[in-house]
């Protein structure tokens, strides 16, 4: 270890944090700004900009969701291996600027390459700075958790602002100004990270020595990983010219970690194997509720800009802002709700146990998108209320806060400690097969461009799949809460 590294009290003397965890959280925050910012206008950028087809821009938003999340797992493997978490989050930063500045780009090439940056950009930089939180604690270190939601804070207040702003600037102004307004506030998370990242205890590279060892052709270690990674920049460019073929990698990948667990499981004692088989159900449901989830990046922000009435005391709001605000934001407030319920209910002995919550998850999914399919019923001029589309939103966000901030912790507690990285890295895998699913059931919902500007025509179209979500959500949650008992006796003492 290196001697000068600072350390962190194993026995915090008070029950302040230390100012490193906000350096970690102004970097995450803006980082997440930028994220979600121009995640806000990819869909619509290629349906009204590019004039690609809707199921085509459907496809592509897939494509890029997906590997956004399943390039945590290299990048999270080689700074465990190699880098360490400061150089990763640095260089993964450093191409995630690159690849929003490319974006901001007003040039046909520039879409394709921007979004390859990003995409390796975040394999590298979204795994390891939540990694770096972790080791401003010791194991003990009652503060531990608290340091967590409030990063979990961060990471929503940076999604909020981005959605809005970039939102804004893109819709309402200039789609390039959008890219670029995210350009820079990733630039000020990157700059906010580099300042203070000496200061961390950890996120040193295993063995710095061998990482700067010659191996090939007088290149160290670390320049071949930086040089593999960007020559994967044009093979990600190449899927989005050929998405089809995302349909087998996803779906194979997915046979395989299935595979995995079935195969890893088999090979341990009783208890811990069913314990394994029951976050093998877990995670496939969740795979289903990300499906139905993340329509909010994709057929939700053209259903906002074509269906849902944005004027508030004759003031018309941006649709894309207005979208791409409402989940972080509810996020933000019931967070501080839920951190007092599930506390109440426990010192009662009422608190639902984690597949409970996995299946009101699903009713609470359900209720958001019947709220919206109940405003299609009732408008006659194909534009539903804000007030509607608001409320749909608070149920889809009270079922996140049933299933999202417990997965995590459901992973450590069920699986054996020799595989609970892999473990988390197939949870991750679980959202980006999730993001892939629902752009294709987005693609259900394109809309014929002889009626985009026609609310009344355009309103069926949406109307009957937002139902269909509604009730397969209801009837995903029944059945998981009907397996409850099952998967209880499956994780033993584990709630």
């Amino acid at each position: 270890m290196d001697l000068t590294e600072p350390k962190i009290p194993e026995t915090p003397a008070s029950n302040k944090h230390p100012k490193q965890l906000y350096m970690l959280f102004f970097a995450e925050m803006w980082e997440r700004f930028s994220f979600y910012g121009m995640k806000a206008l990819l869909l619509a950028y290629m349906v009204t900009e590019l004039k690609f087809d809707e199921p085509k821009g459907y496809a592509i938003l897939g494509s890029y969701a997906a590997l956004v999340y399943t390039m945590p797992m290299f990048g999270g493997a080689m700074s465990d291996k190699f880098l360490g978490g400061r150089k990763a989050v640095m260089f993964g930063g450093i191409l995630m600027v690159i690849g929003h500045l490319v974006l901001a780009i007003p040039e046909d090439w520039s879409f394709f390459y921007g979004m390859a940056f990003i995409i390796c950009g975040n394999g590298f930089f979204k795994p390891n700075i939540s990694s770096l939180v972790g080791t401003l604690y010791a194991d003990n270190d009652p503060r531990k958790d608290s340091a967590f939601s409030i990063f979990y804070m961060g990471i929503n207040i940076g999604a909020a602002l981005g959605g809005l702003l970039c939102g804004y600037v893109g819709q309402q102004i200039n789609w390039h100004y959008g890219f670029g307004l995210a350009a820079i506030f990733m630039i000020v998370g990157l700059v906010v990270f580099w300042m203070g990242k000496k200061t961390l205890p950890g996120g040193l590279p295993p063995d710095p020595a061998a990482l700067k060892r010659s191996l090939f052709a007088g290149l160290s270690q670390e320049v071949i990983i930086y040089g593999a990674t960007l020559l994967l920049i044009p093979v990600i460019v190449g899927l989005f010219h050929r998405y089809e073929l995302m349909d087998f990698i996803m779906f194979g990948l997915g046979a395989v970690s299935l595979g995995y667990i079935l195969y890893t499981a088999f090979q341990l004692e009783k208890v811990a194997r069913f314990k394994l088989f029951a976050a093998l159900v877990m995670i496939v449901f969740s795979t289903l509720f990300w499906a139905f989830y993340e329509q909010n990046a994709g057929s939700l922000n053209l259903f906002a800009m074509r269906n849902v009435d944005m004027h508030v005391f004759g003031t018309k709001l941006p649709a894309l802002a207005v979208n791409n605000f409402l989940p972080p934001a509810w996020v933000i407030v019931l967070s501080f709700f839920f951190a007092w319920l599930w506390p109440a209910l426990n010192r009662k002995n009422l608190e639902p146990g984690t597949p409970l919550k996995f299946g009101i998850s699903f009713l609470f999914l359900g209720a958001g998108f019947y709220v919206f399919y109940w405003g299609c019923q009732t408008t006659e001029t194909g534009l539903i209320s804000l007030l509607t589309f608001v409320l749909g939103y608070f149920f889809i966000i009270c079922g996140e806060m049933c299933i999202s901030p417990i997965g995590l912790s459901m992973i450590t507690k069920l699986s054996p400690a020799k595989i609970v990285a892999m473990m988390m890295g197939i949870w991750f895998f679980a959202s980006a097969i999730g993001e892939f699913l629902a752009a294709k059931i987005g693609a259900r919902m394109s809309v014929p461009e002889n009626v985009v500007n026609n609310p009344i025509q355009s309103l069926p179209y949406y109307a009957d799949i937002l139902s269909q979500i509604g009730l397969y959500s209801f009837g995903i949650g029944v059945l998981l809460i009907l397996c409850v008992p099952l998967i209880k006796r499956w994780m033993g003492d584990v709630r």
